[in-house]
């Protein structure tokens, strides 16, 4: 059992850690082996999160007044969370994906750019196409008609100079 001054540190550690996030997935994970536990904390990492297991009372207690506490109030059972400061579909698809081979890792919600989000907005979440993907495809839409337009003025100048060099060799132009 942890003494009030450790709990105080864990209290004071995942306030810290709350204030700066706004991507949170909270989950259950009862019955879960340790190995289970070592590939999921690898899997949070390569997605560029973190991942921890949290008291339902302490995590509560530590989301007052911050806009984590809509998914952290009122835990039961056992309650870990992954977290990232970065692109929270990235975490969705490795925690999809994790969960898909280990039935004991469960979401019960989830925080996404502030706001509060359920399981089923969470698969969706994760069914979008990463961050940088959407920015190649938009970037692309807003440069093709630029790019057709010097296609077009390009073509025309491309054509004049055909027509002239067929004039020459057919000596259609006197000089």
């Amino acid at each position: 059992m942890k003494n009030r001054d450790q709990k105080k540190k864990d209290y004071a550690k995942l306030r810290e850690e709350l204030q700066v996030t706004n991507n949170i997935f909270v989950a259950g994970f009862q019955k879960m082996t340790v190995s289970q536990d070592y590939n999921l904390r690898k899997t949070v990492r390569a997605a560029g999160g973190k991942y921890q297991v949290v008291k339902n009372n302490i995590a509560e207690v530590a989301s007052e007044g911050l806009p984590s506490h809509a998914v952290l109030a009122g835990l039961k059972g056992m309650t870990s969370m992954a977290y990232t400061t970065g692109d929270p579909v990235a975490l969705a698809k490795a925690l999809r994906d994790y969960a898909k081979t280990n039935p004991a890792f469960v979401f019960k919600s989830g925080l996404v750019e502030g706001r509060a989000v359920d399981v089923s907005a969470i698969a969706d979440l994760a069914n979008m196409p990463p961050k940088e993907q959407i920015y190649a495809k938009l970037l692309y839409l807003i440069n093709a008609p630029a790019q057709r337009l010097v296609t077009t003025l390009g073509a025309v100048g491309r054509n004049l100079a055909v027509v002239i060099d067929q004039g020459v060799k057919e000596e259609k132009f006197s000089a």
